[in-house]
């Protein structure tokens, strides 16, 4: 199973570095996030049964909202910051120029999948620190410093709600509602640099 998982790990983590690497608004970024996204959940599937854990979604959202808020917080002291400010408005910038449903989705659904992969049979594989060190080692695929920080943070957290939770609805309703409130939120405080 190891051998699946990495080689599932390899593949998802060069098409996530490809879809950011994607021209901002080009018709390539919603296919290489669903790729992403059918990559992750694949391999998750052949690797076996993905525990849900408790039914929680109060924790999960609550986690989620003042995730965002120390986020958010950092954004307004980054965007001062030229280096920080230019990594997170490269990632902005499918926001602001990808179809608004198109981008959600594809952020919605990325960061989904990425929960049941590497909380479910990754988790199982290697524990909390080591799924999480593998999800930032992916996410370097990126080249993007505020989303190889962000993975880390965030990738702690989640990897503590799945030990508390058993599975992964917590850390995916958590994923959800924080990328729901970064890409709801973040975007104005970055705005196109044209």
């Amino acid at each position: 199973m190891k051998a699946v998982l990495a080689g599932v790990t390899a593949a998802g983590s060069g098409l996530l570095g490809a879809s950011l690497a994607s021209r901002p608004g080009s018709r390539r970024f919603p296919v290489l996030t669903a790729s992403v996204a059918a990559t992750w959940l694949a391999g998750a599937r052949a690797a076996g049964p993905v525990p849900r854990g408790r039914r929680d979604v109060v924790q999960p959202v609550a986690a989620a909202a003042g995730a965002f808020g120390v986020f958010y917080g950092c954004a307004l002291v980054a965007r001062r910051i030229p280096p920080l400010r230019r990594a997170i408005a490269g990632v902005l910038d499918h926001a602001h120029r990808g179809p608004t449903v198109s981008v959600a989705v594809a952020t919605l659904v990325t960061g989904a999948a990425e929960e049941v992969f590497f909380r479910g049979p990754l988790y199982d594989a290697l524990g909390a620190r080591g799924s999480t060190v593998v999800y930032v080692l992916s996410t370097t695929a990126t080249r993007n410093p505020a989303l190889v920080l962000a993975s880390a943070v965030m990738g702690t957290l989640f990897a503590a709600q799945r030990h508390r939770s058993g599975g992964v609805q917590a850390p995916l309703l958590t994923h959800v509602t924080w990328s729901a409130l970064m890409l709801g939120f973040l975007p104005r405080l970055f705005p196109p640099s044209d």
